[in-house]
């Protein structure tokens, strides 16, 4: 027959615009049956989708429409991120698609989704004073509003990092969609963006460090362990929050680190570390292991004096209640301390750049220092661990030791 759009046995293909066009018989997830369509330029590639969506049909409901940006986001984070990333991970996530992606290109459907359309959305992000947006200043109490809520707008802008950031988010959203088969390509991953200036790290010399665990210990401040463990060790806050007494071996002179303290969102977690990289068994120098036989009198005089009112917990460190030590507080504690002993501010992440100037200054041997720092390559250990102090400082760093009783 004259025109004839579709070969023997190939069913419902036919001409469609400027190519073709294919649709299946499928039952919908609502248990409804409905027609599935594909397109594309030549017979041939449609074809092949019209094999494969039949398999689909067969194997399971299928839905008809491509969901909207702000549907497909709902079933992301409760069906691939919360039950396989890091409870920390879906926090974080859920807050980029409720305040940023739904209201920005929440209607959108998947497979409309144009590289325009997400540039556009990232841009006016990125110039947009989110205080005003989102209504923070309003939330406020009436007598604590200072800015959006009386008509004086803050320009409260997001950075190019957090810019960057939604778009991975994004970009990470849309990679989940193309292995489930509904779109064909990222159009997250060809946005433009600002270049990120990367913020430069502070540390300490080790002359600061020592001043800071020296008045530590003259203050015989609760967690003087803790700042030891941090400086000497270069624990990641959580890794040090979440140690417990079963991790340390004294005598042998060694700590295992596989578990974090982790505070998400109304939870204090009590979890297994983000990376298994992250997890080891790391030689105790001997300031460590003085530290920590210190710290465990401590402990169990706090215990003592708590009675009743004492939470059990194989913590090592612990309020004066024996309950987890929240990090946002522990934050505040290490910038108290951090006046106290008059060196410059810096946060609990930066200390652990000053961990390899104190490792060669209590003449740790490299090869321990890198695994120590957890460090791929020991050409990395080497280029922070030949910058070393003072004779008097490195004599000091030792004293702070081995000058207490055990």
């Amino acid at each position: 027959m004259p025109g004839r759009a579709r070969a023997n046995g190939e069913g419902s293909i036919f001409p469609y615009r400027n190519g073709f066009a294919a649709y299946v018989w499928v039952e919908k997830p609502d248990g409804k049956r409905g027609r599935k369509w594909v397109y594309g330029k030549t017979r041939e590639e449609v074809h092949d989708k019209w094999i494969k969506l039949h398999g689909q049909a067969k194997a399971g409901p299928v839905a008809t429409r491509s969901p909207t940006v702000g549907e497909y986001a709902g079933y992301w984070l409760r069906e691939i991120v919360k039950p396989n990333l890091a409870p920390g991970t879906y926090v974080t996530y859920e807050v980029v698609v409720r305040l940023y992606l739904v209201p920005g290109l929440g209607r959108k459907r998947l497979d409309k989704l144009r590289v325009s359309d997400v540039q556009t959305w990232i841009n006016e992000v990125g110039r947009t004073c989110q205080c005003c947006t989102q209504g923070k200043d309003e939330r406020r109490k009436p007598a604590q509003r200072r800015c959006c809520a009386l008509g004086r707008c803050c320009r409260y802008l997001p950075s190019a990092t957090s810019v960057t950031h939604l778009r991975t988010v994004f970009r990470t959203l849309l990679s989940q969609a193309i292995t489930e088969g509904l779109i064909s390509r990222n159009v997250a991953s060809l946005v433009k963006l600002p270049p990120v200036r990367k913020r430069k790290r502070k540390a300490w010399t080790s002359d600061e460090a020592r001043r800071f665990l020296e008045s530590a210990r003259a203050d015989d401040d609760p967690l003087y362990a803790a700042y030891v463990l941090i400086l000497v060790l270069g624990l990641r806050k959580g890794e040090m929050l979440g140690l417990t007494w079963a991790d340390v071996e004294l005598d042998a002179g060694e700590l295992t680190i596989d578990r974090q303290l982790q505070r998400v969102g109304a939870e204090l977690l009590h979890r297994e570390t983000k990376t298994a990289a992250s997890d080891a068994t790391l030689p105790l120098p001997d300031i460590c292991t003085v530290a920590l036989d210190r710290r465990r009198a401590a402990q169990t005089a706090a215990r003592d004096a708590a009675g009743p009112a004492w939470q059990p917990s194989d913590l090592i460190f612990t309020t004066g209640y024996g309950r987890p030590i929240e990090p946002r507080n522990f934050n505040r504690f290490w910038d108290r301390r951090c006046d106290a002993a008059g060196v410059r501010r810096i946060t609990v992440r930066d200390a652990r750049r000053t961990c390899a100037s104190l490792l060669a200054d209590l003449d740790v041997h490299p090869r321990v220092a890198m695994q120590i720092l957890r460090h791929a390559q020991f050409a990395i250990t080497m280029e922070i661990y030949t910058v070393v102090s003072s004779a008097a400082t490195r004599d000091a760093l030792k004293r702070l030791g081995s000058a207490l009783d055990r």
